[in-house]
């Protein structure tokens, strides 16, 4: 091989912060998001586990449980990356769930709940669901819809038959209520069944209501815990309902979520295919979220995409790490809930979990070369954190990937710079190749899911969509993009000029049903543009190359020229730095080669 591409190979790959446009060194710190701190908790939560530390809830006679040191650990590891104590709370309660604990355990002296003792460990101030915000898609509401709707059919009378104002003494309060038919086979079942149903058709039209896509699970979700606030979260239930011991209120308030949300009766894990029932699911983490405290906006944008780890994710509205879109790094979080219980399941087995990993990459994204790379990018930021098994598993499953993705990028520029090819025109044939993938990736998803026969071609793709013409947004269009999509099916074309700024506004302001079925057809392909500054390979890369083969040029005026062929990958700012410092260290390499 030759020492230039040898150069620019180390170069490229020697800090992780070159590869992408994110601001990853800031996630270290949690700042805008905390999926490093949700990696760095579960490096910790499945070290335990190899241990052979149990993780079990029970309602022992003693004053700690194995879980609590578990905890501790993974909420101070979580706290690390930024994670403030309530979001650090959140976090390793739901992956310590993910992994095996049960959310709830015993009645009543003895009685333990994981989302509580999270808090309590967390030092946290308990504030209830009203105040617990959803995570943002665009837009954000908070538990408050939830509880409204609660209590509104609660002084409609349509939660339960129960007077409660004739209940005779001896009775409310007491075990010929809690333990008896009054109570296990009506009060609690009507009020966790009707009230979560109510919370969650709250939270789905409060979603919709301020311009945000309904997510079904977290409404389910917040639902369920709403009304666990108010009934007996803990009671055994009337045979009808479920099984003694196994089944309680918490599951019935499950039931009553999904059934509302439209949920599916199961859910999957994506590539093991361990099912989950969503009723028992949706319960649990109700009970978990009503204990936790008060996390942020950024906290529940990494609980959310902890869901996104079930095959079903788009279909439950989870979130976006789990494909086939490759979202931007600070979203990445379901590969740790994934890489944890792959790591458990096999008893610590880093090359099964790693091969599981790498082969969701394969099967569930739409550009499996990078969705490898920014795993394996995000990975080796978060050791810079805290190091362990998960991100052990993580950087295994993706070293091959990204060191094909750069080393063919690398030996691509060096024969057409050989050739005589400026380096923009090179990155731009890259870019090229990259929308073409895409076209092809997005033709046969939709194809599949469909039944016919789809063709994606996006025939323009710029900046300056709606806003005055200006040198940032021609540079970086992922802020206005102006693009047109062609899409043909079965044969009929479908032409979407102006995706963003005319057919989009138009087609929801105005309601026109059959343009609004047709539009993702186009809008999947164009976000998976729009977001590629999660990795920058197509910039820097060829740029290290140029620095090794050209004396003439400086390293700044390499940077721009990478950057101003890269009309998809420069999709928001930092190309230009990055670029730079990764010819500099080309060159530095080269030198003693």
């Amino acid at each position: 091989m030759e020492k230039e591409i040898i150069a620019a190979i180390m170069a490229s790959t020697s800090d992780v912060d070159m590869m992408t446009n994110d601001r990853i060194e800031a996630l270290t710190k949690g700042h805008g998001m905390l999926n490093i701190a949700a990696i760095c908790a579960a490096n910790s939560i499945a070290e335990d586990v190899q241990r052979g530390t149990e993780i079990k809830l029970t309602d022992h006679n003693v004053q700690q449980l194995p879980i609590d040191d578990v905890l501790k650990k993974a909420i101070d590891s979580a706290a690390l990356a930024g994670a403030d104590p309530a979001n650090a709370a959140l976090i390793s309660a739901t992956l310590c769930y993910f992994a095996g604990t049960n959310a709830q355990a015993g009645v009543p002296a003895g009685n333990r709940k994981l989302g509580a003792m999270a808090r309590i460990i967390a030092g946290v101030d308990r504030c209830g669901v009203i105040a617990i915000p959803t995570a943002k898609v665009n837009n954000r509401i908070s538990g408050y819809a939830a509880v409204r709707a609660v209590y509104d059919d609660i002084f409609d009378n349509k939660i339960t038959k129960i007077d409660g104002s004739i209940i005779p003494m001896g009775v409310g309060g007491g075990p010929l209520y809690g333990h008896g038919a009054l109570g296990e086979d009506i009060a609690f079942p009507e009020l966790a069944r009707n009230g979560a149903a109510a919370g969650t058709k709250g939270m789905l039209k409060a979603y919709a209501n301020v311009g945000m896509p309904p997510s079904p699970i977290t409404a389910a979700i917040f639902g369920a815990a709403a009304i666990l606030e108010i009934v007996h979260p803990d009671s055994e239930i009337g045979e009808k309902y479920g099984e003694l011991f196994k089944d309680n209120s918490a599951y019935v308030a499950g039931l009553g979520a999904v059934e509302a949300a439209g949920l599916p009766e199961k859910l999957h894990i994506r590539g093991t295919g361990e099912e989950y029932d969503t009723a028992h699911l949706v319960g649990d983490l109700g009970v978990i979220l009503k204990d936790i405290g008060g996390p942020s906006v950024i906290g529940m944008m990494a609980f959310e995409e902890m869901l996104s780890a079930f095959e079903e994710s788009l279909a439950i509205g989870a979130g976006f790490s789990g494909g086939p879109l490759q979202p931007p790094l600070g979203h990445m979080t379901a590969d740790a809930v994934l890489a944890m219980k792959v790591l458990i399941s096999s008893g610590g087995d880093l090359e099964v979990a790693a091969e599981k990993i790498k082969e969701i990459k394969e099967n569930f994204w739409l550009e499996p070369e990078l969705a490898k790379v920014a795993t394996n990018t995000i990975s080796r930021k978060a050791e810079q954190v805290k190091r362990g098994p998960v991100t052990k598993a993580m950087i295994l499953a993706t070293d091959g990937g990204l060191t094909k993705a750069v080393s063919e990028r690398a030996k691509f520029t060096y024969d057409k710079l050989k050739e005589g090819k400026k380096l923009d025109e090179i990155v731009r044939m890259l870019d090229d190749e990259k929308l073409n993938d895409v076209e092809t990736a997005c033709s046969a998803l939709f194809s599949g899911m469909m039944g016919k026969d789809i063709k994606i071609n996006i025939t323009r793709y710029q900046g300056c969509g709606r806003r005055t013409p200006n040198a940032f947004l021609k540079r970086y269009c992922g802020f206005d993009t102006d693009t047109t999509v062609e899409v043909t099916v079965d044969g009929e074309k479908i032409v979407f000029d102006g995706l963003s700024q005319k057919v989009i506004p138009d087609a929801v302001v105005n309601k026109k049903m059959d343009i609004l079925e047709a539009i993702p057809l186009a809008a999947v392909p164009v976000v998976e543009l729009q977001l590629c500054g999660h990795t920058i390979i197509n910039i820097i890369v060829p740029a290290a190359v140029a620095a090794t083969m050209n004396s003439e040029l400086t390293p700044r005026e390499i940077a721009r020229k990478a950057v101003e062929g890269a009309y998809i990958s420069s999709a928001i700012p930092g190309g230009v730095p990055r670029a730079e410092e990764v010819s500099k260290r080309a060159i530095k390499i080269m030198s003693e080669l």
